[in-house]
This record gives C-alpha cells, sequence and structure tokens, in this order.
C-alpha cells in the first residue's frame, strides 16, 4: 500500500473517530458548556442573539448562560408569565363564571319581562373544539338555566355585556396584519368559539362555476363576498379570506380546480359579543325559548355611564369555566393567546376597584409587575404590554425566565404548571419536535414563535437523572434552510440537555 493511501486510511479513520467523540454524551458539566458554547458559536448565528440559561433544579448550580441578562422577545414563553401569575392569584380551582341577569323572574306563565342579560367575565371555554365540535351543545349549560328557572319568552331584548373588560379588543403591540389570523381573534368578556368561525372552501361542479362557502356555525352574524372561481381539474388551488377591521364581511378570492378536497380556514370576527347572543339566540330557540326583542351589545371600549350594577337585577343562574388549572393546559399545550390575554384581562378587572383607571390588560400587567417582584425576578428583566407574546414589544431576560420557573417549582400549583407544559415527540406545540432522540417524552417545555424570535424554556431530566430548568432565546435568525431553522436549532440544544451523562452534585 502507498504513503498517500496509508495517510488518506489514516485521515478518514481520525475524521470518523473525531465525529464519534463529537456525538459521545457529555460526562462534565466543563463538556457540556464547550459544546453548547461551540454551537451557538457558529458563524450562521453571527448576525442574530442567542439568550441561554441552564440551571439545576436539584442542585440550584447553573450550568450554562449566554446573555443571561439581556433582554429578548420571548415570543410565547410569556404565557409562562401569565399563567403562573393566574395560579398564584387565583389557584387552580378558581373558574371563572357567566350570569345571566333579568330585572325580575319571569311570570307564571314562564315570560320575561324586559331585557335578559348575558354578563360575561372572560371564560374562553363556551366553544365547540371542546364540545364534540357542537357550539349548541357548548351552550346547553346557558340554556339550562333559563330553562330551570321557567323562562320560555323574553318580551325584550337579548343583551351580550362585555364591559366587565375596559379596553379596546385588541392587545398593546399587536400587529394589524396578525388581526385575520385565529391568533389574533379579539379580546371580549363575552367570548364565543375562540372568537372565530369556521370557514370551509369546496370547487364548484363545473369550470368557471364559483366555489361553494359555508360557514360552522351558521350565522348571519357574518356575511361572506364569495369572489372565488372553480377551474380544471388539476390546477393549483390559490384561495384567500380578508377580512376589513371593525368589519364582519369576509372577502374570499382565488381558485380551487374541480374535484379538489374541501380546504378550511379558521377566520376572526369584530366585536365578538355580538356572535354570541346571535348563537345563543338560535340556541334558545331550537329549545322553544321565544325572544321577541333584538339582540345588542354593551363593550368596555366605550364605558357606560355607570359601571354594571347587578344590585337592581336578578341573577338567574351562572355556567362555571374548567377550572384555572384547566385552563392552564388549554393555554400552555396549544400555545392559545386568546386564552392567555382573557386571563389577564380578568385579573386585571378584579383588580380595578384598587388599582389606577386605565384598561383591564395595564390592570392585569401590574399585576404581573407585583407577582415577579414576589416571584425573585429582578426589576427590569420583564417588560410585557399584553399576556400572549403575539405583541413584539415584550421583552424578557432569560435570568428572569429561570427565577420564574424555579419559583414555581416549589409552588403549591407546581405539578399543574409543569403538567400543563407541552412534551417533546408527544403533544401540543412539540408534538413534531425532538421525535427519536432522549428530549422525547422528557423535555416539557413553553415553545414561542415569532417572525425573528422563537424560544423554548421549561424542564428536563438528563441521562443521569437530573433535572434541569432552561431558556433558551433565539432573535434575529435568518436560517439557511429548514435543516437549520431557528426552531431546529433550539431543539439540539434541549436534547444535548437531555444527553447530558453527568451531575452538578459531583
Amino acid at each position: 500500500m502507498g504513503s498517500g493511501i496509508l495517510f488518506f486510511a489514516f485521515a478518514i479513520g481520525f475524521a470518523a473517530s473525531a465525529l464519534a467523540q463529537s456525538n459521545a454524551p457529555t460526562v462534565t458539566v466543563a463538556e457540556l458548556r464547550q459544546r453548547l458554547t461551540e454551537h451557538i458559536a457558529q458563524p450562521r448565528f453571527a448576525a442574530a442573539t442567542w439568550g441561554v440559561k441552564v440551571v439545576s433544579r436539584d442542585s440550584g448550580q447553573t450550568l450554562f448562560e449566554q446573555n443571561a441578562g439581556k433582554l429578548i422577545s420571548p415570543a410565547s414563553n410569556c404565557k409562562l408569565y401569565t399563567m403562573a401569575l393566574a395560579l398564584d392569584q387565583l389557584g387552580g380551582d378558581y373558574r371563572i363564571q357567566t350570569s345571566l341577569y333579568a330585572a325580575a323572574k319571569p311570570d307564571r306563565r314562564g315570560v320575561l319581562k324586559g331585557d335578559l342579560i348575558i354578563y360575561g367575565r372572560g371564560d374562553p371555554t363556551i366553544n365547540a373544539r371542546l364540545n364534540g365540535g357542537d357550539i349548541f351543545r357548548a351552550l346547553e349549560p346557558l340554556v339550562a338555566v333559563l330553562t330551570n328557572a321557567g323562562v320560555r319568552r323574553i318580551r325584550g331584548d337579548l343583551v351580550g355585556d362585555e364591559s366587565f373588560f375596559q379596553g379596546p379588543h385588541y392587545g398593546s403591540g399587536w400587529a394589524w396584519d396578525d388581526l385575520n389570523n385565529y391568533y389574533g381573534a379579539e379580546i371580549s368578556a363575552l367570548t364565543i368559539n375562540d372568537n372565530t368561525l369556521q370557514l370551509s372552501a369546496t370547487p364548484g361542479a363545473t369550470s368557471g362555476s364559483p366555489c361553494q362557502l359555508t360557514l360552522s356555525p351558521m350565522t348571519s352574524y357574518v356575511v361572506l363576498s364569495n369572489r372565488t372561481q372553480t377551474i380544471a381539474a388539476g390546477g393549483k388551488r390559490d384561495l384567500n379570506f380578508h377580512r376589513p377591521l371593525g368589519q364582519n364581511v369576509i372577502y374570499v378570492t382565488g381558485q380551487m380546480p374541480v374535484g379538489d378536497t374541501p380546504y378550511t380556514e379558521y377566520v376572526t370576527i369584530a366585536n365578538p359579543a355580538g356572535l354570541f347572543v346571535n348563537v345563543f339566540k338560535a340556541a334558545l330557540i331550537r329549545h322553544g325559548i321565544r325572544v321577541d326583542g333584538r339582540t345588542r351589545t354593551v363593550n368596555g371600549f366605550n364605558p357606560p355611564t355607570k359601571a354594571f350594577d347587578s344590585s337592581r337585577l336578578v341573577e338567574l343562574g351562572w355556567v362555571n369555566s374548567l377550572p384555572m388549572r384547566d385552563l392552564v393546559r388549554e393555554v400552555q399545550k396549544p400555545s392559545q393567546n386568546l386564552y392567555a390575554d382573557l386571563v389577564l384581562a380578568h385579573i386585571g378587572a378584579l383588580a380595578a376597584a384598587t388599582n389606577p383607571p386605565g384598561s383591564s390588560e395595564e390592570a392585569g400587567i401590574r399585576e404581573l409587575e407585583k407577582f415577579l417582584a414576589k416571584a425573585g425576578v429582578p426589576p427590569g428583566d420583564v417588560r410585557f404590554e399584553e399576556g400572549s407574546g403575539l405583541s413584539r414589544n415584550n421583552l424578557a431576560t432569560p435570568n428572569a425566565t429561570i427565577a420564574l420557573l424555579q419559583f414555581m417549582g416549589h409552588h403549591a400549583e407546581a405539578d399543574a404548571y409543569l403538567n400543563a407544559l407541552p412534551i417533546a415527540g408527544v403533544d401540543g406545540t412539540l408534538r413534531n419536535r425532538m421525535k427519536n432522540t432522549p428530549a422525547t417524552g422528557n423535555v416539557r417545555a413553553k415553545t414561542g414563535t415569532l417572525r425573528w424570535a422563537s424560544s423554548l424554556s421549561g424542564q428536563v431530566t438528563t441521562a443521569a437523572g437530573e433535572r434541569l430548568i432552561f431558556c433558551i432565546m433565539l432573535n434575529r435568525y435568518a436560517a439557511p434552510d429548514a435543516e437549520h431553522s431557528s426552531r431546529a436549532e433550539i431543539d439540539r440544544l434541549a436534547v444535548m440537555l437531555a444527553e447530558f451523562a453527568g451531575r452538578t452534585d459531583k
């Protein structure tokens, strides 16, 4: 064998050995730090900002940190803060109430003289999704309140009162082009069906005919402007949905080929309380309860002259949301923006009696700031203006998120808080991430995604059985390809933590 061949064989063997060594589990904290440092120092991140901190939940030792004191956009990691506030201030058993009020009880014939007021306080769970896809099933408990009270006819109006929340329907700092999407649904104390409608499109029978559009639930509250066309089979589907702000006209444009499968989009609506009373009226009619008057709403955007006063009204009954610990799960697993902002506004509205004037959202943020001080989060390390993370103006440091996770790890609601987080490769927003790795079924963490911000924070158990809490944020990163997306890069760090074979107490 020639010397050139020998050298080539040696080089190949050396490279293979180095690769095996680089993929070997880290067994010391120093090795883990080196591997994490090498990953985030790669040239493709030169223009990006990493914010990382990893701490042992068991020993309290910091294993790694990079820009831990820098304010970075956390995206939906904000929900970790909002839901921690809810569990701490309200407790896991707390339920949000929706009440039915009238001037008097019905007479002996079941006639309610005057208006029926549906007074909402931000319950997010009156929706089809949690009721087998049936919005009328979701409304059954409210209808039962009336039938149990003997109501057969309502002489007055059906009034949807959402004035429990003060302030606009949109979260501070939201971008206008988010508001047509399900994740930018309006915030209302009287929320129904996640304040969205399901719009389905199917092609017409022949080329040139319009596509067929249907709404679920069916309602006259929204008008469809159908500007679509069916094209020849084999063509490309291209549909667009647009609802001008503040309007309930949805313009559908584009094309679908003959024989194409149905396409479904979730569209937002303006003034959700109006949709609530519209659908509730239909539910009452289905149960033989007649409504003589019209449907109307009262909101807290232009506050009424007087705050809602129930002292002169009769509360016919009420329905409750799921317990808060279940609401936390419904927020964290799918990263549900609306629910997080509803909970923050609810907390703010409850505190309004002792807080300065302002919106419910602002009052909620003040309550959050008080809670974070109690949790040991350094002053100035969290700058939020809304509760879901949809605002690009929300900022937090990795230090703050780690302090929050440490505090909640010893909280009375620690189990509810941890169990609400998505599990890698199993459920929620992590169901398709980190599969077939040591992180699968192990990492429990909240995701966060905006255009130029990604994050992942939570808990992982190492190969040696030690529990680590971590915060990983990556901002302003322009991925060169799908293999090196922000999510993939963050997941690689989480898998490294799951693989760690050393311990901090040795």
